[in-house]
């Protein structure tokens, strides 16, 4: 079952995770952590396998098979050259007037999970994440190459900025208890 739930953690958290955290996370020993990701290594790191467990620095992540990079660079381009999305440009407007903004403050305002969102908008440049010592989690801004083609030299430009950048009505939503984001 520690297994199982490791593969889970790693698949929805599509980033490098680290063994201590899975360790306290579980509250078990670095050796079953340990144990329990060269099973997950064994199982996927074959040929056959699409997804492979890359680890590096005391750090996992499941990545895809390398074998497989040509066509998955090649099917992420296209998708990446693809018009947005109602939900992506709904989430990047969110982000271009309001932030930085946190992953949880996003989804308090859109009311639905914005994590595949959040990679398509990175994918394509629009967005970056950094790591904010204040709030002590990433927040998210729109990039350069964003403003660049938009042709903006300061978020300012964008219409009605001020107005939806302080808006009391957002401020007052996102001092609320977030509901569980719709899946």
């Amino acid at each position: 079952m520690l297994t199982t739930n490791i593969e889970s953690i790693l698949f929805a958290a599509a980033k490098p995770i680290s063994l201590d955290q899975l360790k306290k996370y579980f509250d078990v020993s670095s050796e079953v952590i340990v144990e329990a990701v060269e099973d997950i290594r064994t199982r996927y790191n074959r040929e056959t396998s699409g997804i492979h467990l890359l680890e590096q620095e005391g750090k996992v992540q499941f990545v895809t098979n390398p074998d497989a990079s040509e066509d998955v660079a090649s099917f992420l381009k296209k998708d990446a050259t693809s018009p947005l999305t109602k939900p992506s440009l709904e989430t990047l407007t969110v982000i271009a007037y309001r932030g930085p903004v946190t992953r949880p403050e996003l989804e308090q305002i859109r009311g639905v999970n914005c994590g595949v969102i959040l990679r398509n908008l990175m994918i394509r440049g629009f967005i970056e994440e950094t790591q904010d010592r204040t709030r002590l989690q990433p927040v998210y801004s729109v990039s350069m190459d964003f403003m660049r083609k938009l042709g903006l030299t300061h978020l300012e430009e964008l219409p009605e900025y001020e107005s939806f950048h302080t808006n009391e009505s957002i401020d007052e939503l996102l001092k609320t208890t977030p509901e569980e984001p719709v899946v």
